[in-house]
């Protein structure tokens, strides 16, 4: 990717990618997601593809090095470390989407219900979860296969 490239994804979104800030605007997860930021006093700036970093989150919960509200990327380091694992970014991106799928802050209950799930079956809160998978389970740093618990 060329220099050129990569500030036009932070300024160029695509038509999906701004439907989806758009969803996630109305549905009012991405403005929860801005008032979680402020609480935490975490860094906001703009991320690409139509995204926002909320860098150098410290509450305790989620465990994660990084999630997501609305269109809000949280993570405990810096944004620039965080642009620097395109992996990480784009699992979290995917995860932008499914809330806007799941029209905003439903995606909540679901999500935990999903994790739930999960960790009923293999024993982690990611590789059975649905919404993990689809957002990719490596790039989330979540195990591929994990053992059934009896």
């Amino acid at each position: 990717m060329t220099l050129r490239q990569r500030a036009g994804a932070f300024h160029d979104p695509t038509t999906a990618q701004r439907l989806r800030r758009a969803a996630n605007l109305l549905n009012g997860s991405t403005l929860a997601g801005l008032a979680v930021a402020l609480a935490a006093r975490t860094r906001i700036s703009r991320g690409p593809r139509g995204l926002i970093v909320a860098a150098g989150y410290r509450w305790r919960l989620p465990f994660a090095q990084a999630y997501t509200l609305g269109n809000v990327v949280f993570c405990r380091s810096t944004a620039r470390e965080l642009l620097s694992r395109p992996a990480l970014l784009g699992h979290e991106e995917r995860h932008c989407t499914q809330y806007a799928w799941c029209l905003g802050l439903p995606f909540i209950p679901l999500y935990l219900a999903a994790a739930g799930w999960s960790v009923l079956r293999t024993g982690n809160p990611g590789t059975g979860n649905i919404f993990e998978r689809r957002a990719g389970l490596a790039a989330g740093g979540y195990p591929l296969t994990a053992g059934r618990r009896d």
